[in-house]
């Protein structure tokens, strides 16, 4: 039996998602296609559209006539309808939520319960800017006397969005309601390695009556579709969520055209365990912070530093979980799926073969489920000591299950290790010390810094992003919606 039809049977699945571009509400045929793999089979499962910039400048172009009411009524929706659709979109997310989830499982890779739970994010996404919709306001601000002076929250119109491959579903919800629920139109690139989630998103926006326009998606690779969007001259803001090389050729590109720009480009984040630390929820939440989406996350804690007088007994302890944890294709639900393609895992597998060259030393290692598919792009987690200081595992995303690990001596040095990665995403303090937590959590350059727990359960209402190569702007949250609107001041003199 084919993998997609063994999960379809599952799941109810009757047809895949449209393999064809979304543009001013109807699917369009593109010139040519793609295959889409399934990661934990290494075979083809379905085909998606390459998009050209002929069909990018075509979507550009439903959403610009979209946008200023030209085609359908979006611009003349009131902020209370917006939020009523958004908050209407998330009960049908749900209700399909078993569908998406297959569709995610297979087209990743990933556990189907960490699908079923990305899917779950997506609805709660479109619920949370469905709430806001209604409550983004300016402000007044007391001048002169003779003055009436007030800020108007606006959106900025064509919304371009690039996104990745490893959160499909996710970061469709967190990027496209937050843009809708701020009254832009939305053109939406997702990655060719695994869209059919986002695909069969917009199908259900389309049948939900969005207005045409107010949502575009154009599949594709990224050197044509994802380059001829970021250079587009009729954009209005772009965001971008990937690797830093192609965040910079992505920032060259709005820089031309002063097109603001959110990016999220990955990390580097560290959990700093003290000896005061509790340490059963300290090991949960490490264990889970690498192994999650096969360390594939951007905001993976991907290294480990110890306190030197409880090092040798986290160690030991932490050995003996990887040492037990599974890799299997996604319907299995096993610990840990494949990487997404055969590219990812011979670039990770170099890099590791290199660093045991240089001394580094694997000491524990999952393995493979005895019915996991000999052809799928697995690599099992591996826990790394005995690295050199500065080493390029201690300094550069894996983006794999690798958990590199360190050990410091008092607080000042715990920082200065945190801190010697030119990234800044996330970071975990586990320590029962008050003064510490808050001196650490100042003191780590980071965008967001978790206390006695790592992730918040992916914080929506969270804001999100980084600092130095990990990024600029903030996503979700209310922050993430401000970042979809444009500031304008308005001061009326009467007299």
């Amino acid at each position: 039996m084919q993998p997609f039809a063994a999960i379809a049977e599952k799941a109810g699945i009757a047809e895949m998602p449209p393999s064809q571009a979304l543009i001013g509400g109807e699917w369009a045929d593109t010139h040519e296609t793609l295959m889409v793999e399934t990661p934990a089979y290494a075979e083809s499962i379905a085909r998606i559209a390459r998009s050209q910039p002929e069909d990018v400048d075509a979507a550009v172009g439903a959403a610009r006539q979209a946008f200023e009411g030209r085609t359908g009524d979006w611009p003349s929706w009131t902020a209370r309808r917006r939020s009523e659709w958004l908050l209407a979109f998330a009960a049908i997310i749900e209700a399909d939520l078993d569908h998406l989830a297959a569709l995610e499982c297979l087209d990743t890779g990933k556990p189907m319960t960490q699908a079923r739970g990305d899917i779950a994010a997506c609805a709660r996404y479109f619920r949370f800017y469905g709430g806001a919709a209604d409550k983004l306001h300016g402000e007044t601000i007391p001048f002169e006397s003779d003055f009436a002076v007030m800020t108007l929250r606006e959106p900025y119109g064509v919304c371009a969005q690039i996104i990745p491959w490893n959160y499909p579903a996710q970061i469709f919800g967190r990027c496209v309601a937050a843009a809708l629920a701020a009254g832009n139109t939305v053109v939406l690139k997702p990655a060719e390695d695994a869209c059919l989630s986002v695909l069969r998103l917009a199908e259900l926006a389309v049948q939900h009556a969005l207005p045409p326009g107010a949502l575009n998606v154009v599949p594709g690779q990224g050197r044509e579709a994802g380059a001829a969007l970021a250079a587009h001259a009729d954009i209005d803001h772009l965001s971008f969520t990937g690797s830093p090389e192609t965040g910079t050729e992505v920032a060259k590109a709005a820089a031309v055209r002063h097109v603001p720009l959110t990016m999220e480009l990955g990390g580097k984040s560290p959990q700093l365990v003290f000896a005061d630390a509790d340490v059963d929820a300290a090991l949960a939440a490490v264990v889970r912070g690498i192994i999650q989406n096969a360390g594939q996350t951007c905001s993976a804690g991907s290294r480990l530093l110890l306190q030197r007088e409880v090092a040798e007994v986290v160690l030991g302890r932490l050995a003996e979980r990887f040492s037990a944890l599974r890799c299997d294709a996604g319907e299995a639900d096993a610990d840990c799926g494949p990487l997404i393609n055969a590219r990812q895992k011979a670039k990770l597998e170099a890099r590791l073969a290199a660093a045991q060259a240089d001394g580094v030393r694997v000491m524990a290692q999952g393995r493979l489920a005895d019915q996991a598919p000999a052809s799928g792009h697995f690599v099992v987690p591996q826990l790394l000591v005995d690295i050199p200081a500065g080493h390029e595992v201690l300094r550069e995303e894996l983006f794999g299950p690798v958990l590199a690990v360190q050990v410091f001596g008092d607080e000042a040095e715990a920082l200065q290790l945190a801190n010697a990665t030119d990234f800044g995403l996330c970071a975990g303090i586990w320590t029962c010390d008050g003064g510490r937590q808050l001196r650490l959590a100042k003191g780590i350059r980071s965008g967001q810094v978790f206390v006695n727990n790592y992730g918040a359960a992916g914080g929506i209402e969270l804001p999100f992003g980084g600092v130095g190569r990990s990024g600029h702007g903030r996503e979700k949250g209310f922050e993430g919606l401000k970042s979809y609107t444009r500031l304008k001041t308005v001061a009326i003199r009467h007299g």
